[in-house]
């Protein structure tokens, strides 16, 4: 399963909250659709790891559901 738990630990540790996300050009739909833990496009990915300048492994990461 995909956990987006590093995106939120790496917006914390650059202190960028979801309003100052959306300022910089991010989608808030798209937002609070990772919050409720839907799928996003590598595109999505793209963007996210351009504006908090971050690789892919600071956004997402996979999760054993056993």
């Amino acid at each position: 399963m995909i956990s987006y738990r590093p995106l939120f630990e790496t917006m914390k540790k650059k202190n960028i909250s979801s309003y100052r996300l959306q300022k910089m050009g991010f989608s808030r739909a798209t937002y609070y659709s990772i919050k409720q833990g839907n799928s996003i496009s590598t595109n999505t990915v793209n963007q996210l790891c351009r504006l908090l300048s971050c690789s892919v492994s600071e956004i997402i990461e996979y999760v054993d559901e056993k």
